[in-house]
C-alpha cells in the first residue's frame, strides 16, 4: 500500500471496528490507487480518499411486524448512502440474515466504484435488511416490506437514492416495496426502485442483466488474450439470478457449465446444466440444488466438497462474498483454468485474487465483472424517466456495449498505470479517478 494511504487505512480500521468486510473491500481498493495518488496530487490535497471512504450518510431503523400466526417480530434496516458525487445513489437492497451494518458498507463501497466505471450518472449506495424471507408466505414477506418501505420511503426518490434488488429481493419483494411508496407518497413515481416487473415499469433484460453482463466480461478478457468461451468447460458457483443468467449467457457464447451449487453443496453434470431443469428447481418449484441431481440422469449432487476441484477451463464465482478462498484457486490454477470473472459481489478473498493473478489467470473483479445488473437498473432508470419501454433486443445491445466499454476502459487504464493485464487496479484506478474528478468539481461537500 502507498505510503500516503497506510494512516488512511488505519484510520478507517479504528472508526470502523469489527466490520471486516468493509475492511477488507477498502484495503483491496487502497492497494490499487498508489500510481493515481503520485500522478494526481490534488486529489490528496482535497482529502478524496478520506471522503470517499465515508458515507454521506447511515441510516439505521427497526422495522417490527407480524406473522401469519400474530407472532410479532422486530428486523433492523438499513440505508447506505454512500457518495453522489456522480449522481443519486444507486444500488440494491439486501435481505438476509447475515446483513450487519459492516456487510451493507462493504457493498455501498463497492458499488461506488462499480457504478463509476459505467460511465452513467449514478452515485453509490446499499441496504438491506436482517429479515430471512425463506419460508415465509408471501402475506408475512408483504407485511415485512410495507413496514421496512414505511421508514424507507422518507430516505429515497428517483433524484435522491434509487435502490433496487438484490440478493433475497426479487420481483415479489420490489413490488411489495413499491405499492407501499406508491401508497404513502400518492405518486407514481417509477424511477424510484429498478428491478420492477414489466406491467409497472421494468424493464426488459434487468432480471438477466447481472449474469449476462458477467459473461460479456469475461468474454472480453478472453478475447484480448486471443481466446473465447468455445468449447470450454465452465464452473457457475450460485444457483440463484446472478447464476442462472450467468449460464444461460455462457451456453449462447460457446461454453459448456458443467456445475453450480447452493448453500447445501453443489451438482456436476459433465454434459453441461440443463438450464430448463435448473430453472425449473429453482425459480418454479424453490428446491434445493440436490433436486437437480435426482432428475439429471449422469449428474452427482457433493455435498461436503468444494465447487472449485471440478477441472474447468473458466470459472465465475456468483454466490456471495468470500465463497472462492486461496485453496479454491490454486486448485482452479492446478486443473488449467485461465479466466475468472467474479458475479458476486468479493467473492474471492485476496490471497485466492494473488493466487489467481500470480498464476497469469485473467481476473476481472466483481466492481467491473458484475456491473451489468445496475447498468440495466440506470437503463430502466432513463425509460422511467421518458415513460419510454424498450424491446429485449435493444436492451441487451446497450447492456453488452457498456460492459464491453467498461472491460476496454479497466484494460486501458491498467495499461496506463503500469500494470497491464490487471483488471483489479485498472477498475480501481479508474472508478476512482472518476468520482475524484466530481468531487473535485463539486466542491468541499
Amino acid at each position: 500500500m502507498h505510503e500516503a494511504l497506510e494512516p488512511i487505512y488505519q484510520r478507517v480500521l479504528s472508526r470502523n471496528p469489527g466490520e471486516t468486510e468493509f475492511h477488507q473491500a477498502v484495503r483491496e481498493v487502497l492497494e490499487s490507487i498508489g500510481p493515481a495518488v503520485d500522478k494526481h496530487p490534488e486529489y490528496a490535497d482535497a482529502k478524496i480518499v478520506e471522503r470517499i471512504c465515508e458515507p454521506e450518510r447511515q441510516i439505521i431503523f427497526r422495522v417490527p411486524w407480524e406473522d401469519d400466526h400474530g407472532g410479532i417480530h422486530i428486523n433492523r434496516g438499513f440505508r447506505v448512502e454512500f457518495n453522489s458525487a456522480l449522481g443519486p445513489y444507486k444500488g440494491g437492497l439486501r435481505f438476509h440474515p447475515s446483513v450487519l451494518l459492516g456487510t451493507v458498507k462493504f457493498l455501498g463501497f463497492e458499488q461506488v466504484f462499480k457504478n463509476a466505471l459505467t460511465g452513467l450518472p449514478i452515485g453509490g449506495g446499499k441496504g438491506g435488511s436482517d429479515f430471512d424471507p425463506r419460508g415465509r408466505s408471501d402475506r408475512e414477506v408483504m407485511r415485512f416490506c410495507q413496514s421496512f418501505m414505511l421508514e424507507l420511503y422518507r430516505h429515497i426518490g428517483e433524484y435522491t437514492d434509487v435502490p433496487a434488488g438484490d440478493m433475497g429481493v426479487g420481483a415479489r419483494e420490489l413490488g411489495y416495496l413499491f405499492g407501499q411508496y406508491k401508497r404513502i407518497t400518492n405518486r407514481y413515481e417509477s424511477g424510484v426502485l429498478t428491478g420492477k416487473g414489466l406491467i409497472y415499469g421494468g424493464a426488459q433484460v434487468r432480471r438477466e442483466a447481472t449474469g449476462y453482463g458477467s459473461a460479456f466480461f469475461v468474454e472480453e478478457m478472453l478475447r484480448v488474450r486471443g481466446d473465447s468461451f468455445d468449447g470450454k468447460d465452465v464452473v457457475v458457483s450460485g444457483s440463484g439470478n446472478v447464476a442462472v443468467y450467468t449460464i444461460e449467457k455462457v451456453h449462447e457464447l460457446g461454453g459448456r457449465v458443467i456445475a453450480c451449487s447452493d448453500s447445501g453443496g453443489f451438482v456436476h453434470d459433465p454434459d453441461g446444466i440443463d438450464l430448463d431443469l435448473l430453472k425449473d428447481v429453482k425459480e418454479v418449484r424453490r428446491e434445493r440444488i440436490s433436486a437437480y441431481a435426482d432428475k439429471a440422469s449422469g449428474a452427482t449432487f457433493v455435498e461436503d466438497g468444494s465447487i472449485w476441484e471440478v477441472p474447468c477451463q473458466v470459472a465465475l464465482p456468483s454466490a456471495t462474498q468470500n465463497e472462492l478462498d486461496a485453496a479454491g484457486a490454486a486448485a482452479l490454477v492446478r486443473n488449467g483454468c485461465v479466466a475468472v470473472g467474479e458475479g458476486a459481489n468479493m467473492p474471492t478473498t485476496p490471497g485466492a485474487v494473488r493466487v489467481l493473478q500470480e498464476a497469469g489467470v485473467a481476473f476481472g473483479p466483481g466492481k467491473a465483472a458484475n456491473a451489468g445488473g445496475v447498468a440495466a437498473s440506470a437503463l430502466e432508470m432513463q425509460q422511467n424517466a421518458s415513460r419510454d419501454s424498450w424491446s429485449f433486443e435493444h436492451s441487451e445491445t446497450r447492456l453488452r456495449d457498456i460492459m464491453i466499454d467498461i472491460h476496454a476502459r479497466c484494460h486501458r487504464t491498467a495499461e496506463e498505470y503500469g500494470a497491464p493485464g490487471n483488471y483489479v487496479a485498472g477498475a480501481n484506478i479508474a472508478g476512482y479517478a472518476r468520482v475524484a474528478e466530481a468531487m473535485l468539481a463539486l466542491g468541499l461537500i
